[in-house]
């Protein structure tokens, strides 16, 4: 059963994870402009020893999707490698004692760097933070089954809609308008009519 929480909240959930002897991975899912890496950001500064793996790590490279035509919908589901996102679960869930390198998305270059970040075998807490992770969609749904606890960020789409406008200021309006009905908009709807119910709901609007 879903149920309404705070940061405060989260945050103290999240630091009894992290103290047991158990690795737990967590899944914080939302849509597009939802504020995940903001709110990861807030809960890893005050849970020494969490690791963070992003799902962005997994998009597709851009030659790839302009070769497959997929490049101005860059962001949606089939513009990320789940299949290697899928193995990398699984090889943060058998904690078998080895730390773990996972790619980290360069925003600044619109690239994935491949293994750009270490989680060491330490990491008793892992947040997995991402916009499909709790998608109702074949290969999405079976991600669920790495999850201890899976939370949904819940924005007013009206915040949602100026966030995802603000991202494309420095671009003229007819090309940020392109960009945010032809992509980030289809994106934002699809995470909040399919997916799965979360275990907690966070507002964060």
């Amino acid at each position: 059963m879903t149920e309404p929480t705070t940061l405060t909240a989260l945050r103290a959930t999240l630091t009894r994870l992290a103290q047991a002897p158990a690795r737990s991975l967590v899944g914080l899912a939302g849509p597009p402009g939802a504020g995940k890496s903001h709110v990861t950001d807030a809960l890893l500064r005050d849970l020494p020893g969490a690791a963070l793996l992003p799902m962005d790590g997994y998009h597709l490279d851009d030659r790839l999707l302009s070769a497959r035509g997929d490049l101005a919908r860059k962001g949606a589901p089939w513009t990320f490698d789940l299949d290697g996102f899928a193995v990398m679960l699984d090889r943060l869930a058998a904690d078998d004692g080895r730390a773990v390198l996972v790619p980290v998305f360069d925003r600044d270059l619109e690239i994935s760097r491949a293994a750009a970040r270490e989680i060491p075998a330490s990491a008793r807490l892992i947040l997995v933070e991402g916009n499909y992770l709790l998608l109702d969609q074949p290969g999405w749904r079976d991600l669920a089954r790495h999850f201890a606890l899976t939370v949904m960020l819940d924005v007013p789409e009206p915040v949602l809609r100026a966030r995802l406008t603000a991202r494309w200021r420095a671009l003229p309006p007819d090309q940020a308008r392109a960009k945010l009905e032809a992509n980030d908009l289809p994106n934002m709807e699809l995470v909040r009519v399919a997916s799965r119910a979360p275990d907690l709901i966070l507002p964060n609007g």
